[in-house]
């Protein structure tokens, strides 16, 4: 898969999905960021997605279930639950400021990175 990807980011957290679009965005991906399912199901419709990304829950509904819905849409879309939060002063200043614990630690944002680039080889 060559770069860049056009990825479909649904994220219900808009504080995490802005962190995860512009990490994307920085290693040369065409990101696409939503936290409607609606919306989502729109750009499948106007646009060719290599890669949907999203969360083990989005909006009211497992993120299984979602994927598998906007799958249909697309067969040849390659799929990536993430199931924890980016490591981003954004998101640890809010967790502080909040008096929350986050469980397990963030992970490395070249970690994702990582993911997304061998999810799209093992695609291509």
């Amino acid at each position: 898969m060559a770069l860049p990807a056009t990825i479909l980011l649904l994220s219900s957290a808009p504080v995490v999905r802005t962190v995860i679009a512009e990490v994307l965005d920085q290693a040369g991906h065409v990101v696409l960021a939503t936290g409607d399912l609606g919306r989502a199901v729109e750009i499948l419709a106007e646009t060719p997605i290599d890669l949907l990304i999203t969360h083990p829950y989005v909006e009211s509904i497992p993120g299984h279930r979602a994927a598998l819905y906007l799958r249909e849409r697309n067969p040849k879309m390659a799929i990536l639950i993430v199931a924890g939060l980016p490591a981003d002063d954004r998101i640890q200043i809010r967790a502080e400021l909040e008096n929350f614990e986050i469980f397990p630690p963030p992970f490395a944002v070249a970690d994702l990175v990582e993911k997304v680039d061998a999810v799209l080889k093992q695609r291509g």
